[in-house]
């Protein structure tokens, strides 16, 4: 029985679909089952599962034996928040953790991600950790609204490039992780087969779209002011700054062979995956 959390979201409704497709027997742990249910209808088994709430653990953990691991983005504080479950889901049986990590992960001790694969560690299950690159998606949702309506891409990271990847990449290598052998204490760096900057991105995106789409360059104080304004909470803002300043660095550039090798196949384009989602921006 496989656990995943982070469903629905960008790689979580992804791993369950490909879950679906491999018949494995899986249970989705969802903080609001309601809205899990209006995105995979009733012949999936969703439970109740909040991080923070230690009472929902028995029914998600029940017969567990391999997590699928999300950090919830508004979770930051890894020790109150995150740790309590991942202990739990170890004491109920669950042998294998697949986390979704971030790349570059092992030299950035300031974002949540790196605590958590420290936890996982300490706990000396199997894991495999999925250090993935910035995903495509995220155009998609945090970044859609400002592509849509005012034909612009305004994150604080200059001219550095980023190997972006689809989540629908991600998905397929964790349902590979977690229903097959050979992934055992594992750290993958996923990535696309190319690393864009936010100038190629904006100019991608004008071709599909048939306008013009700019990318600004707000500094780090108006990216947190603009952020915060969307509605999101501080300490969520934080942790996007902090991943994109060391974007601005560099550390989210390397191209790497992990997906291709997994799959069989080479990643998803920047190019197909703006296509498949036009609609999204129009």
């Amino acid at each position: 029985m496989i656990l995943v959390t982070g469903a629905p979201g960008n790689v979580g409704t992804e791993v369950v679909r490909f879950l679906q497709k491999a018949d494995a027997e899986f249970r989705i742990g969802a903080f609001n089952v309601e809205s899990a249910r209006e995105v995979f209808g009733d012949d999936i088994e969703i439970v109740r599962f909040d991080f923070t709430q230690p009472e929902t653990f028995r029914d998600a953990f029940a017969d567990v034996t391999r997590l699928f691991l999300v950090r919830p983005p508004a979770l930051s504080n890894v020790d109150r928040d995150i740790a309590p479950a991942v202990w739990a889901a170890v004491g109920a049986g669950v042998e294998q953790i697949v986390f979704l990590s971030i790349q570059g992960v092992e030299n950035n001790p300031i974002v949540p991600h790196h605590k958590i694969e420290q936890l996982v560690l300490k706990t000396g299950v199997i894991y495999t950790f999925l250090r993935a690159s910035f995903f495509m998606q995220n155009l998609t949702t945090t970044h859609r609204d400002e592509i849509r309506e005012r034909n612009e891409i305004a994150v604080p990271v200059g001219n550095a490039k980023t190997s972006f990847i689809d989540a629908r990449d991600i998905a397929a290598v964790a349902c590979r992780a977690l229903t097959e052998g050979g992934h055992a204490n594992q750290k993958y760096t996923l990535t696309g087969s190319e690393a864009l900057d936010y100038d190629e991105v904006a100019d991608k995106l004008s071709v599909v779209l048939d306008r013009s789409i700019q990318y600004r360059r707000p500094s780090v104080f108006r990216f947190i002011r603009d952020q915060s304004r969307e509605g999101r909470k501080f300490a969520q803002v934080l942790v996007m700054t902090a991943l994109y300043t060391i974007t601005r660095f560099g550390n989210a550039r390397d191209v790497t062979g992990d997906v291709a090798q997994i799959l069989d196949r080479q990643p998803i384009t920047f190019a197909e995956f703006a296509h498949d989602h036009a609609d999204v921006w129009r």
